[in-house]
C-alpha cells in the first residue's frame, strides 16, 4: 500500500500571481504529485499551497519549489499582516495514509537539512519534528519576525537545526515541520440562534469559556493574579470552534477546527456537539466537511457506528464510508461525494487499468489471452484474497447469526483482520504483474558501453529481487488467513463451515503457486545468501500451509458427515 503524505507550505507572497504559478510549476513538475489547493492572500501577502504524494515525492516538489521561492522573493521588501521570517515561511509535512508520524518527522528532517545545506537557508523544525521542546511552538521559532533574523541569529540559543547561522537577507528563513492532519468541519443546528451555537461550541472546544462570578452569561469574568483571563475547558482536546449564522442555509452552526485528529476523531467530535447541542434542546442535523480528509477519518468513524450498532466491522471502506455519511449526515446539506472529498480517492491514477477491476469473466479472458501477464503470481496472489475473503464472509455471517448477539464483537474481530489480509492480498495481485513489467522495462535499458552494460545488470538484479520477494509476500499474507479459516470451521457459522475449508484450499493453493514464482524469479538472482534464505523459508510455510490445510479439512468433513 502506498504511504502518502501532505505538505502545506506557506510563501510569502500572495499579490504577484505569476510568482505563485512559477512556484506551483515546481511542484506539479514531480511525477506523481497531486497538487491540491493553491490559496493566495492579498492582505497577508501570503499563499498557502497544499499538494499530495509518496514521502520521496513531496520531499523532491517540496525542495523544488523552496529553491524558486528563494529565487523569486526577496524578503527586504516583503510586507504583509500575516507573521512570517521566510520566503518559505513555513513548510508542515503531513501525514496521510499508511505512515506514522515518526516515518514523517524523519522525512521533514531530511527536507530541512537540504534545504539548510544545498540552499544556505537556516532552517528551524517545529512541532512533531523539533529538537527541543521551546521549538515545538512555531511562534517561537518566528519569534521577531525577518525584521528581527539577523539579530537572533547571533545569538548561540538561536542557532538553527540546519543551514548556516547567518542572515540570508533574501530569503530570510525557514520553518519545516511534522503536525497532524487538520479537519475544518462545520455542525447543522436546527436553531438560527448564533448565541446558541456559540454556547455549544464554548462548551466542546478545548479553550472553553471565560469563567465568571455569579451568573454565567453576565457575570464578571475572573481573572488570576496576572491579570490573565481564566477559562472553564471544554471537553474535546485539540478543538476551536466558534458559532454562527449561515445565510445560504438559513441556519445556526457550529464551525470547529479539530487539530489534531488521533486525540479527538471526527466522530468522537460529532456525537460531543451532538450531546452538548441535546443538552441545550437543539439537534445536529448534519455535518459540513470543508476541504479534504484522509479515508481512516472516514473509515474509522463508520467502524465506530457500526460497534454502537453491535454490528460487525469487517466490511469493505465502501460500506464503512456509506454508514458515516448516513450517521453523521454529511449528506445533509449538499450531496457528499467521496471521490471528491477523501484525499486518497482524489489523487488515485484513475487512468490506470489494474486488474482487480477488471469483471471476473475480462480478468479470465485476459489470463488466457496470448499477454503474459497476469501470470501465476497474480493468479496465486487472487486465490489468497479469495481464500481470506471466504474466511471474513463466515466471520460476518457468525456475527449476524440470530441467538449470537453476544458473541458479535468476537467474530468483528476475525472479519476486520480478515478484511486487512483480503486487501493486501488484492494489493498483491497487481503489483506482481507491476514486478513482472519492471524485470521487462530493466531488460530493455541500453547497453552500448561498459557503464550502461554495470548499470542494466543492477537494474536486472534489482528488478529480479522485488519480483521475488513480491510472490513471498503473498505466501506470508495466505498463511496468516489460514488462522481466520480454522476459528471459523471450529466456531463459526455451522451453516457456512464448507465455506471455511474452500477458504482453506484456496489459500494453500495460492501458497504453492506463489511458492513456484519465488523459486523461478530468484533462481536469476546472483545474490546467493538471499537466495538461500528466502527459498528456505518459502519451503517452511508450504508446509505448515499443507499441513494446516488438511487439519482444518478434518474439522470440515467431521462436521459435514454428521
Amino acid at each position: 500500500m502506498k504511504k502518502l503524505i501532505e505538505c502545506v507550505p506557506n510563501f510569502s507572497e500572495g499579490r504577484d500571481m505569476s510568482v505563485i504559478k512559477q512556484i506551483t510549476e515546481q511542484i506539479e513538475s514531480v511525477e506523481g504529485i497531486k497538487l491540491l489547493d493553491v490559496d493566495p492572500g492579498f492582505a497577508t501577502n501570503r499563499t498557502v499551497v497544499t499538494f499530495v504524494g509518496t514521502p520521496d515525492d513531496v520531499i523532491e516538489a517540496a525542495f523544488r519549489a523552496v529553491k524558486k521561492a528563494s529565487e523569486l522573493i526577496d524578503m527586504s521588501k516583503h510586507k504583509g499582516e500575516h507573521p512570517r521570517f521566510g520566503a518559505t515561511d513555513v513548510c508542515p509535512l503531513v501525514p496521510v495514509s499508511n505512515i506514522t508520524m515518526e516515518e514523517t518527522v524523519e522525512f521533514a528532517r531530511k527536507l530541512a537539512k537540504r534545504i539548510g545545506e544545498e540552499l544556505n537557508i537556516s532552517v528551524y523544525c517545529y512541532e512533531n519534528a523539533a529538537f527541543t521542546e521551546k521549538r515545538k511552538n512555531l511562534a517561537y521559532c518566528r519569534s521577531g519576525e525577518y525584521e528581527g533574523l539577523k539579530d537572533k541569529l547571533s545569538k548561540p540559543e538561536w542557532k538553527p537545526d540546519f543551514g548556516p547561522a547567518k542572515f540570508n537577507v533574501k530569503s530570510g528563513a525557514t520553518a519545516v515541520g511534522a503536525r497532524d492532519f487538520l479537519i475544518a468541519v462545520n455542525y447543522n443546528l436546527n436553531t438560527t440562534s448564533t448565541r446558541r451555537a456559540n454556547a455549544i461550541a464554548f462548551d466542546v472546544r478545548e479553550k472553553g469559556r471565560p469563567k465568571r462570578e455569579g451568573n454565567s452569561v453576565t457575570g464578571k469574568i475572573v481573572k488570576d493574579e496576572k491579570g490573565n483571563e481564566i477559562n472553564i475547558p471544554g471537553t474535546l482536546k485539540s478543538t476551536k470552534a466558534i458559532g454562527w449564522f449561515i445565510e445560504e442555509y438559513g441556519i445556526a452552526q457550529v464551525s470547529m477546527n479539530i487539530t489534531n485528529i488521533t486525540v479527538t476523531p471526527l466522530h468522537v467530535a460529532f456525537d460531543e456537539v451532538c450531546k452538548k447541542a441535546s443538552e441545550r434542546g437543539i439537534r445536529v442535523s448534519g455535518t459540513e466537511i470543508v476541504g479534504l480528509v484522509p479515508l481512516k477519518t472516514l473509515t474509522e468513524a463508520g467502524k465506530y457506528f457500526l460497534r454502537k450498532q453491535k454490528r460487525s466491522v469487517g466490511v469493505e471502506d465502501s460500506e464503512l464510508i456509506k454508514i458515516a455519511i448516513k450517521s453523521m449526515g454529511l449528506d445533509d446539506l449538499k450531496p457528499f461525494n467521496p471521490e471528491e472529498k477523501i484525499i486518497e480517492y482524489l489523487i488515485s491514477d484513475k487512468t490506470k487499468n489494474k486488474l482487480i477491476d477488471l469483471t471476473c469473466t475480462n480478468f479470465a479472458n485476459l489470463t488466457a489471452s496470448e499477454a503474459p501477464a497476469p501470470g501465476g503470481g497474480s493468479i496465486s496472489a487472487y486465490m489468497g484474497a479469495l481464500g481470506a475473503a471466504l474466511g471474513t464472509m463466515v466471520a460476518n455471517l457468525s456475527s449476524h447469526k440470530a441467538g449470537w448477539d453476544e458473541r458479535w464483537e468476537e467474530f468483528s474481530i476475525w472479519a476486520e483482520k480478515g478484511q486487512q489480509l483480503k486487501s493486501e492480498l488484492l494489493y498483491l495481485v497487481d503489483e506482481d504483474t507491476n514486478s513482472f513489467n519492471k524485470i521487462m522495462e530493466s531488460f530493455g535499458l541500453p547497453k552500448s558501453n561498459e557503464g550502461e552494460i554495470t548499470a542494466r545488470k543492477q537494474a536486472i538484479q534489482e528488478a529480479t529481487k522485488y519480483a521475488t520477494l513480491i510472490p513471498f509476500r503473498v505466501m506470508e499474507t495466505s498463511f496468516k488467513a489460514f488462522e481466520i479459516c480454522k476459528e471459523m470451521v471450529e466456531k463459526g457459522n455451522p451453516n457456512s463451515v464448507t465455506d471455511g475449508g474452500v477458504g482453506a484450499l484456496a489459500l494453500r493453493s495460492a501458497i504453492i503457486g506463489a511458492y513456484l514464482n519465488v523459486k523461478i524469479n530468484a533462481s536469476g538472482l546472483s545474490d546467493k545468501d538471499f537466495v538461500n534464505d528466502i527459498i528456505a523459508k518459502g519451503q517452511k510455510i508450504e508446509n505448515q500451509a499443507i499441513a494446516i490445510e488438511s487439519e482444518i479439512l478434518k474439522i470440515v468433513n467431521s462436521k459435514i458427515s454428521k
